[in-house]
Formats: structure tokens, sequence, C-alpha cells
């Protein structure tokens, strides 16, 4: 059962809605800025570290999101006309989701993020440019 666009773009509302809490703010602004690993290890510090909340907040959100679109709830071309985010919280871990599903025994950790991504035309291609250009962002 797939929502209305009606139904689409109320839920994409509610969910811009939410990004913008305080907590969801710092802790995405982090992700975008503070967050660049180059190794599984500095992922796992992340999850370790002062700012395991705002990694497990801003990726578990994006992940709900996508599920959002694969299961009808939201127009998956609204939902990637509307937002970008999502494609850079997912390059940002591409690399590395192999290694850390296999440590955290969970294959499935970002699977729905994945999927909608991957779906986009040329994302495969477009990932490793996303994360160079925001290490590049973090150094200046």
């Amino acid at each position: 059962m797939t929502s209305t666009a009606y139904e689409s773009a109320t839920l994409l509302i509610r969910l811009y809605d939410m990004r913008r809490d305080p907590t969801m703010r710092e802790a995405r602004d982090w992700y975008a800025r503070g967050f660049n690993p180059s190794s599984i290890e500095d992922v796992l510090q992340a999850l370790s570290g002062p700012h395991s909340g705002h990694f497990r907040m801003v990726t578990s959100y994006w992940d709900m999101a996508a599920s959002f679109v694969l299961n009808g709830a939201i127009d998956e071309k609204m939902f990637n006309d509307a937002n970008g985010e999502q494609v850079v919280v997912f390059a940002k871990m591409e690399p590395f989701l192999t290694d850390y599903r296999a440590r955290m025994g969970n294959q499935a950790y970002l699977a729905s993020l994945e999927t909608v991504v991957m779906k986009r035309p040329g994302a495969k291609e477009a990932l490793p440019a996303l994360r160079e250009r925001f290490r590049a962002m973090a150094t200046r």
C-alpha cells in the first residue's frame, strides 16, 4: 500500500520537524563536520566515544526514514527530491559497512538507507567524491 502524495508530503514535513530538534541539529552538525572516518576504527571510536549518541541518532534517523520509503509510506521520488542529507550519511559509512555489520553481528545495519541511496542513478560513482568534499570542508 503506497501513500498518497498528500500523505507522503505530510510525513516529509514531520521528518523535517524532527530534524529541527536542537539535539538532532547538534548531532547532524557533528556528523556533517566532525565525523569523517577513514577506517573502521574511526567508526568504532565514534560509536564508543562522546559522540556515540550523535552517531546513533543520525544514522538511525535516516535508516528509519528510508524504511518509510521502502514500505510505501513516503513516495521515493518525493523523498529524494526533498532530501539529500541521507546520501551524505550513507557515503560516510559505505566503505565500512561490511566490516561494521560483521563486527556488530547485524547484517541489516543501515540496509534501508543503503537500498534507497543505491537506487539513485549514479550513486555508486558519486559516493567517493561526496566523502572527499566533506573531508575537505572539515579541514577548512
